[in-house]
């Protein structure tokens, strides 16, 4: 495999610099102009194939016209609606929509703005719903070591990661627990018996801080943070049956794996587990507005208005259920209902994976579980996942790499050829980090 020239980066202009970056700003630091498929071109004429979906989002591509018409629509017709007397049909409509697809047994769903929000509201439901039971001293939140769930107070009290500590003390009542992937990375447990034990360690924990204060536990299927570490098959239905046991929530952050990364439309369903809770977002609108939302079982959604009356639940923000963002989902839904992308997805998925596997060879672990994937560096040196996604982006090849691992995320509309060249470029990123032996 022949490594290409890298291209040279385009400049952030001197002049303009009280922007403030939502990451550190360095040399590969991108002015982005445009973007058409599954391609950008920023400030200086360059082109970059996206491998992640902009960062799990951009499904449909960068110029998908049923969405850009959806929004145009709705900006001509009502582009914001009062919130304080009142919704639009496209958020109505948008929220039945998500019902339908999701997991059964979930009734409802309220729309946000991006899933830091839908974690929030999540947290603040689980807490309102053992209130109205009579329980109000449920308010414990479990959640994982190494996992991620957003970037404000509460979501980030969630996230598990040593990185977080910078802001001073999380959210009181936030309890972490040990994920199936640390247990094998850290203490050598056998894949075959990680999830027996990080559901029994789950259960261990409940008994130890007292079920009568623990409401819900808050979990990703996958964790993005750690290369996409997938669980035991088993897992997620063994975590079921001790929330069940005792009367705490289950909460899935599905805002990564949702609405068909992983071959089903949630990864609760893949898994074969009805959550309590289940947030959405990312690809929720393609990428053309931001949007989340917080679907819901019946039982608790009974507890946000009398019985027959309406669901509410303040207070709320600004911008929630807005018609732009709604007719955006909206589009997006419709075409991933009516065009069918789920078996787009999993054909897609079945010519990635073990094109992806032949590229990494011996130098990692490949986890795919749909259209997400992630490669556990086994060589490399120090901090090769991100030396590799480094050398990707020289080449064209926009990924995400962290820590030993890289992630990748390929659009819904991504090609067979297309496939082909970010495998070519991943593969000769690989062999620059960690050697090309394979």
């Amino acid at each position: 495999m022949t490594t290409e020239t890298p291209a040279p980066l385009s400049s952030w202009p001197a002049d303009l610099s009280a922007f403030c970056f939502e990451v550190p700003h360095g040399p590969e630091a991108l002015l982005f102009e445009s973007a058409k498929g599954v391609r950008l071109s920023d400030a200086a004429g360059n082109s970059y194939l996206d491998a992640l979906s902009g960062v799990f989002v951009t499904c449909f591509g960068y110029d998908c016209e049923p969405i850009v018409s959806a929004v145009t629509r709705q900006l001509r017709t009502l582009p914001f609606n009062p919130p304080l007397h009142g919704t639009n049909r496209s958020a109505l409509e948008l929220a039945d929509a998500l019902v339908e697809l999701a997991p059964d047994g979930i009734t409802a769903a309220k729309l946000v703005n991006g899933g830091s929000e839908a974690v929030e509201a999540a947290m603040r439901l689980a807490r309102l719903y053992h209130r109205a039971d009579g329980n109000p001293g449920k308010v414990k939140i479990l959640s994982y070591y190494h996992g991620y769930h957003g970037a404000t107070f509460g979501s980030l009290s969630l996230t598990g990661r040593p990185d977080t500590t910078r802001f001073g003390p999380g959210l009181p009542g936030v309890v972490h627990v040990w994920p199936p992937d640390c247990l094998e990375d850290f203490w050598g447990v056998s894949p075959d018996e990680s999830g027996a034990v990080a559901a029994s360690m789950i259960e261990r924990t409940i008994e130890a801080e007292g079920p009568d204060s623990v409401a819900a536990i808050v979990l990703e299927p996958v964790i993005h943070l750690r290369g996409m570490a997938i669980p035991p098959a088993d897992y997620l239905a063994r975590v079921r049956e001790v929330c069940d046991r005792h009367g705490v929530l289950l909460v899935l952050d599905e805002i990564v794996t949702g609405f068909g990364r992983t071959g089903e439309a949630f990864a609760a369903q893949t898994f074969g587990v009805t959550p309590d809770i289940l947030c959405a977002g990312k690809g929720l609108s393609g990428g053309y507005a931001p949007l989340a939302a917080v679907l819901m079982g019946e039982h608790i959604a009974s507890v946000l208005g009398e019985s027959g009356g309406p669901v509410s639940f303040a207070p709320s923000h600004t911008y929630a259920a807005n018609p732009l963002a709604a007719a955006a989902g909206l589009a997006a839904v419709t075409m991933f209902r009516e065009d069918g992308y789920l078996g787009r997805i999993r054909e897609l998925a079945a010519y990635t994976e073990p094109r992806l596997r032949a590229a990494v060879g011996t130098r990692g672990t490949l986890r795919a579980l749909g259209l997400l994937y992630g490669v556990k560096l086994a060589g490399g040196g120090e901090r090769p996942g991100e030396r590799v996604a480094s050398a990707c982006l020289r080449r064209g090849l926009i990924i995400r790499g962290q820590d030993d691992w890289v992630v990748l995320a390929p659009a819904f509309v991504t090609t067979t050829a297309e496939v082909d060249e970010i495998v070519t470029i991943l593969g000769a990123a690989i062999d620059e980090v960690c050697g090309d032996e394979r």
